[in-house]
């Protein structure tokens, strides 16, 4: 589970990864809105993950941006580094890498029981979220919520920006996040993120 490691290697300097800017909430409540989809550019003939030998194994597929790279990861029971892999009712699945791309970051896909999107989005962006948005939408003609929110850093005060949809494959619910460097990284592979949103679909 060596990306785990690796993972545990930044975590004492990176924290929790921010995700990309927050748009249209200014309310410390919840919000929730609904989003009408557009059609995923250039997804047909790029590169997908989630099929079986496409570097990670997924009840999803999507496309992706070309460069970055995907690695399964496995939890193993008794591992003394999987709670790193485990973000509220999730357990992360692959993780996707911008490095090669130019940016320092990653996708990622975490799986968990249940159907309920409010419930399971909300358990995944945990008690520290603050002003969180839900947009309801359809993902790869699926029901769909979007969270979009603000974290505290906790490297200082700083208040991160954080993305991710969850979506309902009738077998459990998938969630995909974008984890960057900073607030400008997260800018900069939104195009990765919205290609995955866009031309997901369920396997």
């Amino acid at each position: 589970m060596n990306i785990l490691c690796r993972t545990a290697s930044r975590t004492a300097t990176l924290a929790t990864l921010a995700a990309l800017a927050l748009t249209g909430c200014d309310s410390d409540g919840d919000d929730k809105t609904t989003r009408t989809e557009a059609q995923a550019p250039a997804a047909a003939d790029g590169p997908r993950v989630g099929a079986a030998g496409s570097g990670c194994e997924l009840p999803v597929t999507f496309g992706l941006t070309a460069g970055w790279k995907p690695k399964q990861v496995t939890v193993e029971d008794g591992d003394p580094l999987a709670a790193l892999a485990k973000k509220g009712p999730f357990t992360m699945a692959c993780e996707i890498d911008a490095k090669p791309a130019g940016n320092i970051g990653f996708l990622r896909v975490w799986t968990g029981a249940g159907a309920d999107l409010e419930a399971g989005l909300s358990g995944f962006a945990g008690a520290g979220a603050q002003q969180a948005k839900f947009t309801e939408t359809q993902v790869g003609g699926k029901p769909a919520l979007e969270v979009e929110y603000q974290q505290k850093s906790e490297l200082d005060d700083s208040l991160e920006q954080e993305r991710a949809f969850a979506v309902d494959t009738g077998r459990g619910l998938v969630v995909v996040s974008l984890d960057g460097l900073d607030n400008e990284e997260q800018k900069e592979m939104l195009p990765a993120y919205e290609l995955a949103r866009t031309s997901l679909t369920v396997s």
